[in-house]
C-alpha cells in the first residue's frame, strides 16, 4: 500500500480535524452526548465506506497480531458469504456501486450483527484507522452555513434537548466533504484507474479487497 501513502496521509489529517470538531463538542456537551471510545453501541450491521477508507482499514488491520488477523477474517468472510447469498453479483473488488440494484443502500436498521472488528469487550481493533462514518456517527453534521448532511444523530444523545438547533455543534462539512472527494477520485483512478468518488463498500468486505491486484471484470 505503500503507492498510496501520501493520499492516506492527506486523509488522516481530514480526519484529525473531523476528530477535533467531534472531541470538541464531547467536552462542550458533555452531559449530553454519551459518544466515547469503547462504546459498541453503533458497531452493528453494515455500513458503506468509501474505497479511501476501506484502504486505511486494511492499513490499521494489517498491524493486528497475525492470528488476531486471522479470526477477524473469518468473521469478515462469513459476513461476505452471506452477502453473496443475497447478492450472487456481490465478488470482488466488492464495490456496491457496481450491483445491478440498489438494495444495499435500504439495508436493516436493526441488524444485530457486530462489526468482526469489533473485540470481545466491545473494543474497536483499529481504533486510530476508522471510517469516517464511524468517527461522524452520533452526532448531526450540520455545516456552519445551515445546510445539513445528516440530521440523524444517536438516541443515547441529547435525549432532553434537540441538538439540530445547537449552532455550537456545526462545521464546514461542505469544504471537509470536498476535501474527502478529491481524495477519493484521486485514489480510485490510481486503483481503478477512474476518477470518481463513487466507489463504496462494506467494512466486512473491505477486508477483503486485494488493493495489488484491483479491476472489474
Amino acid at each position: 500500500m505503500n503507492r498510496f501513502n501520501d493520499l492516506f496521509d492527506s486523509y488522516r489529517l481530514l480526519l484529525e480535524e473531523l476528530d477535533r470538531w467531534f472531541s470538541g463538542c464531547v467536552e462542550r456537551y458533555s452531559d449530553d452526548i454519551a459518544c466515547c471510545k469503547g462504546c459498541s453501541a453503533c458497531c452493528r450491521g453494515l455500513f458503506d465506506i468509501s474505497l479511501l477508507d476501506a484502504g486505511l482499514l486494511q492499513a490499521g488491520f494489517m498491524q493486528l497480531d497475525p492470528t488476531l488477523r486471522e479470526q477477524v477474517l473469518a468473521k469478515a468472510r462469513r459476513r461476505v458469504d452471506e452477502l453473496q447469498a443475497q447478492w450472487p453479483e456481490f465478488q470482488p473488488p466488492y464495490i456496491l456501486n457496481r450491483l445491478p440494484h440498489e438494495e444495499w443502500q435500504k439495508m436493516p436498521e436493526d441488524d444485530p450483527t457486530p462489526c468482526p472488528l469489533l473485540s470481545a469487550e466491545g473494543q474497536c481493533l483499529v481504533y486510530a484507522h476508522r471510517p469516517m462514518i464511524c468517527r461522524l456517527h452520533g452526532l448531526p453534521n450540520i455545516d456552519s452555513s445551515g445546510e445539513s448532511f445528516a440530521d440523524a444523530f444517536c438516541s443515547l444523545n441529547f435525549t432532553r434537548r434537540d441538538p439540530l438547533r445547537l449552532r455550537e455543534l456545526r462545521y464546514p462539512f461542505r469544504a471537509s466533504f470536498e476535501r474527502e472527494f478529491t481524495l477519493l477520485e484521486q485514489f480510485a483512478e490510481r486503483v481503478l484507474g477512474e476518477r470518481s468518488c463513487a466507489f463504496d463498500t462494506f467494512i466486512p468486505s473491505a477486508l477483503l479487497i486485494d488493493f495489488l491486484d484491483i479491476g472489474f471484470s
